[in-house]
């Protein structure tokens, strides 16, 4: 009887210890009621741990915020394996999933504390982990994140707390992928550039008009991306995806906007997502991206579900179409780097084809349309407790607004040190010129340039420019990079050097100062020379009325009509209004600048 009895205390002592450690790993988030989010200290004691039970874990820093606080991350391999080389020699994938580039935006985060406890502690997911790897970023805006209130989201049902959107600098990091002017955005393309990750996640919440899915998501399958990645992500991993989904629980829909602000029957719109953009700047680099985007009004546990539920699907595709994904992102690579792809034309920035739409079933909700007898303005009211089905115009058609022809490679001279910096920070190969050298190059002069009133991200953006295309001699100074478009993060590179790029760096102001003049003539030194060349020159007067004829700013001012005549005289700066990046577009030239120079 007594041993019976002693068994008995063993048996609930057990169960007890059971349920206390099963209490024990929640992580805040449930403890909370499945209402609040951890704050950045909290989130790092729960993963270290993790990382204290578990050789599979290892935790590691990228970098610094703008205030100094560290940018952590998590690795998962079932192995324990813990650098890039270890896991590819093991025959697995990298999944990079990323959550809190927007603080506010917390589900991610959440989800994947629960996602990585599970496999810890119960060995849960020992099956999606064959074949995939898994590197995590918890909070990648950690001092927006550190931005902690009740406040800071209006339109968002929950959680209860959260951060800002932007960092302690004030920059949105989902429009600094490709300029990268954040010490943030800095350290991320350092990690990635480490891991080469070959799928990525990025999870966010979205505002916007009402509707009855809890997630929305993007990838780029429009083609901005290599034909084979495109068709992976098409016909293999999003029907499948999307599949899965609805059989969980949550169906899903492409991240769209409403062709009318709030107004669902306007119809939808679908667009390539800007290498600024997350999801844009990995097709870039020929790398899947999954843009996740819970819905804001949702309630949180339902946001925190759908995401953790998005990255399971995707371990577990992953899982099963490893090879092929390898395969597509290997050939993806080489064609690239090839001679094929620089003889085509590339497609820079694209349009909407606004005349062209399909017909899609869209779960939306009831809404009333009315005109707000407060402002005036339009007022939507949505009422999601009765569910519509919408069929609606879908514009998803593509079509290239903007093109070029590919040089041989790009030369930056040793001056542009910004320039140089970030084609460095992408991990983009270049050599350094050990010599000066003179070569034929082409060159962009401009015509015509404006700003945009408003800054943009710390920024004032170039909104309109012409130029022309012309050869010439230039000189470059030892120091000054050559960089082959033979590579495969040519998309990359076109982007940031072509000023035509979505996103370029001469969009962005990195090369303000050539569109300053600097050096003028006195009206008494150029009135008397302005007279001689009118005298000496007589297609020059014709050319002076009809410019006074079609400008009426021009016909009025004096001062710029003397520097009309000055730009025309041999003392004019001839490197006003140039675009100082080189483009060798001869082969002839490349190989003979490559044989004197050791590649990167």
């Amino acid at each position: 009887m007594l041993k019976k009895y002693f068994l008995a205390l063993i048996v609930v002592f057990f169960v007890f210890e059971c349920h206390a450690q099963q209490q024990d790993w929640q992580t805040y988030y449930e403890a909370s009621g499945m209402i609040a989010t951890p704050r950045y200290a909290e989130t790092m004691r729960y993963i270290e741990r993790l990382d204290s039970v578990s050789a599979a874990i290892s935790t590691g820093s990228f970098g610094k915020s703008a205030q100094g606080r560290d940018l952590r991350y998590v690795v998962y391999d079932i192995e324990g394996f813990n650098t890039p080389a270890q896991i590819r020699k093991a025959g697995r994938v990298i999944l990079l999933v990323q959550a809190c580039i927007h603080p506010g935006e917390s589900e991610g985060k959440d989800a994947m504390l629960m996602l990585l406890r599970d496999q810890v502690v119960s060995h849960a997911y020992d099956s999606l982990f064959t074949q995939v790897s898994l590197v995590f970023i918890p909070i990648f805006n950690v001092d927006g994140h550190e931005r902690f209130g009740a406040f800071n989201r209006i339109n968002q049902n929950g959680p209860v707390e959260m951060g800002w959107r932007t960092t302690a600098q004030n920059l949105n990091l989902n429009r600094d992928y490709l300029k990268a002017d954040s010490p943030e955005m800095q350290a991320w393309l350092g990690l990635f550039n480490t891991w080469n990750p070959d799928f990525f996640v990025d999870t966010h919440t979205t505002d916007g008009a009402d509707y009855q899915y809890v997630m929305t998501y993007a990838m780029e399958i429009s083609g901005n991306m290599e034909k084979g990645l495109t068709e992976w992500q098409k016909n293999a991993f999003i029907p499948s995806w999307e599949k899965r989904m609805r059989q969980a629980g949550f169906p899903v829909f492409p991240y769209v906007s409403f062709r009318q602000w709030h107004n669902p029957r306007s119809g939808l719109v679908s667009w390539v997502g800007s290498p600024m953009l997350s999801q844009g700047y990995t097709a870039l680099r020929n790398r899947p991206g999954l843009l996740l985007e819970t819905h804001m009004l949702k309630p949180y546990q339902l946001r925190v579900e759908a995401t953790k539920e998005a990255v399971l699907l995707t371990l577990k595709i992953l899982s099963e179409q490893k090879n092929q994904l390898e395969k597509a992102i290997n050939q993806a690579d080489e064609f690239t780097a090839s001679k094929a792809f620089r003889e085509q034309s590339f497609t820079t920035k694209y349009t909407i084809d606004m005349t062209d739409s399909v017909m899609v079933a869209f779960d939306g909700v009831a809404y009333k349309h009315e005109k707000s007898d407060l402002t005036g303005g339009e007022l939507f009211t949505y009422d999601n407790s009765h569910p519509e089905t919408f069929d609606l115009a879908l514009f998803d058609k593509v079509l290239p607004e903007k093109q070029i022809q590919l040089p041989e490679a790009y030369v930056i001279p040793v001056e542009w040190t910004r320039a140089i910096e970030k084609v460095k920070l992408h991990g983009i190969r270049f050599f350094e010129l050990t010599d000066t050298l003179t070569i034929p190059v082409q060159c962009y002069r401009f015509t015509n340039i404006d700003w945009k009133k408003n800054p943009y991200e710390g920024r004032h953006q170039v909104s309109k420019y012409a130029y022309t295309m012309e050869e010439k001699q230039v000189t470059y100074q030892a120091g000054s990079i050559v960089v082959p478009t033979g590579q495969a993060l040519a998309r990359v590179l076109a982007h940031l050097l072509e000023p035509d790029g979505d996103g370029s760096l001469l969009e962005w102001g990195f090369f303000d100062a050539v569109f300053e003049q600097k050096e003028y003539a006195e009206s008494y030194v150029m009135e008397p020379l302005a007279r001689q060349m009118l005298d000496s020159i007589p297609a020059l007067r014709e050319q002076f009325e009809a410019k006074l004829a079609e400008d009426p700013g021009f016909a009025k001012s004096s001062w710029a009509q003397l520097n009309w005549f000055y730009r025309l005289t041999p003392w004019w700066d001839q490197k006003y209004m140039v675009y100082p990046i080189g483009r060798i577009t001869q082969k002839a030239v490349y190989k003979e600048v490559l044989m004197k120079q050791p590649v990167r």
